[in-house]
């Protein structure tokens, strides 16, 4: 980071390097949380005291080609499937100028600017699978597959993103018709298309405080919905419960 900035220095520019708190309490496990408190530092105060209004990320082709490939092999659902967007965000906009590139392009470039990137010592940890898949697995794709395996695979994410926002805006114009008196219908909600119910019932969760819902704990909630039986609440991270009373679902927050 240090030479980093010694050269956005040279070239007129400022950096920044911000030290974070990673709470590995909420949310599916450490990457996320580490993805999170990385996000916050972003969104943050820079040096003026003001928060930026844009914000430019370096993720590649490569890197959203692996975030697919991650998201198809953890079964995560369309959504997972359409990868990282161009842009996205509010106070700041985040942009990713880079996507389309690959991360060979970006190396060179910086060699020939005589420039000396700064390397994150995780993408060398193989305990993480975005490493494993980075080093091993897209290696003997393309090797086994063809050379375009990585540009296939942001192609996909492209089409799913188009898909995935749809389905997203349709679920947002349902939602509100079904939540009332601080709870989800359950029966207005069997009542809509499969493809809308997770994406109900994911977004409901976030409202009542638990972070980033998995896919499992989204089905978890639904099958109080889709195979209703008496069965008891569903416990979900941040201390939430989720049961089914007199035809709604209900979410009982942790007190402090």
């Amino acid at each position: 980071a240090g030479r980093v900035a010694e050269q956005l220095d040279a070239l007129g520019l400022a950096a920044r390097v911000t030290a974070v708190d990673v709470d590995r309490g909420a949310g599916p496990g450490p990457e996320a949380a580490a993805r999170r408190a990385r996000y916050a530092a972003l969104r943050g105060p820079g040096p003026s005291g003001a928060a930026p209004g844009l914000v430019l990320l370096g993720h590649t082709l490569d890197d959203q080609a692996e975030t697919v490939l991650l998201g198809l092999a953890r079964g995560s659902g369309i959504r997972s499937l359409a990868g990282m967007p161009a842009r996205s965000g509010t106070a700041p906009v985040l942009v990713r100028p880079l996507l389309g590139l690959r991360r060979a392009d970006t190396a060179a470039a910086c060699a020939d600017w005589g420039l000396e990137p700064w390397h994150d010592p995780q993408n060398d940890d193989a305990a993480y699978a975005r490493v494993r898949v980075r080093r091993e697995i897209m290696p003997l794709l393309e090797a086994r597959l063809g050379p375009g395996i990585a540009r296939a695979l942001a192609r996909t994410a492209s089409l799913a993103a188009a898909d995935a926002d749809l389905l997203d805006g349709l679920a947002a114009g349902a939602a509100p018709g079904l939540v009332g008196d601080g709870g989800l219908d359950a029966g207005a909600l069997a009542a809509q298309p499969p493809a809308l119910r997770g994406r109900i019932v994911r977004s409901w969760l976030v409202g009542v405080g638990v972070v980033e819902p998995s896919a499992a704990h989204t089905g978890a909630v639904l099958a109080l919905v889709e195979d209703w039986h008496g069965q008891r609440g569903v416990d979900l991270p941040g201390g939430v419960r989720v049961v089914r009373a007199g035809g709604t679902l209900r979410a009982a927050r942790p007190r402090h």
